[in-house]
């Protein structure tokens, strides 16, 4: 029974932290938007419509998501979500692109359900708000193309700093403890990979930061080349 009581409070603890966050995250992106020049006047139903449709395409790509064997254990895995949230940002602002993260892992969790006790979830919404936010704030500071690679570039940053960090310190940790493995035997996964990793910080700064590095560049790449292209036929501009 002790056990019992114990584990319904670790989760409860884990579901008031995710809460907690993502509220946050709400509330710096409509503080952000306060300080912002004017974003686009579109009709309420126009801009839930707008987000559906990319949270909508979002999470197929969430779902459509590949390990790289090469670099991480397979339960990290890539995924190009990120693309039509930073669309949808860029076109709308800060906090329609935090709307369209969650909805995305809404639709996620509707279609596929997860797999790695609800963390993996959670930090593909935490770790893709730190990539989109900034850089969509950066872009309609100006809303030129300078901007717009500043912001990238920022977000890549943030991305994998903060990406990093909030694995060592936190995602891993609860991972291991939801999941009931043990933080050594994903170490060891990690060095089976790469022999330098032997300890939490090695695992994160061999494994966790080249793979958010490789998905902020991506990602920054494809907003780069898209954006103008996909603004007609997705937003009607």
């Amino acid at each position: 029974m002790a056990a019992f009581w114990n584990t319904l409070r670790e989760n409860l603890i884990f579901v008031l932290c995710c809460g907690g966050i993502a509220a946050g995250l709400v509330i710096l992106s409509k503080i952000a938007e306060r300080f912002l020049p004017a974003t686009r006047h579109t009709s309420k139903t126009r801009r839930l419509c707008i987000i559906a449709i990319c949270s909508a395409i979002a999470a197929v790509l969430h779902i459509l998501d590949f390990p790289l064997v090469f670099l991480a254990p397979e339960f990290y895995k890539l995924d190009f979500s990120e693309l039509p949230v930073m669309l949808c940002g860029f076109y709308l602002g800060p906090s329609a692109a935090v709307a369209c993260e969650g909805v995305k892992i809404i639709l996620k969790l509707l279609l596929k359900g997860t797999s790695t006790a609800f963390v993996g979830d959670f930090a593909n919404f935490a770790v893709g708000c730190s990539l989109v936010l900034p850089a969509v704030i950066i872009y309609h500071t100006k809303k030129t193309r300078v901007s717009a690679l500043w912001g990238l570039v920022a977000g890549t940053v943030f991305l994998t700093v903060f990406g990093s960090m909030f694995n060592a310190v936190y995602l891993l940790p609860k991972f291991s403890q939801l999941y009931g493995l043990p933080l050594d035997a994903i170490i060891g996964m990690g060095s089976k990979i790469n022999g330098n990793i032997h300890s939490l910080q090695s695992f994160v700064l061999l494994a966790v930061a080249p793979l958010n590095l490789i998905k902020g560049g991506v990602i920054s790449v494809l907003t780069l080349l898209l954006y103008k292209k996909v603004a007609r036929p997705l937003f009607g501009k």
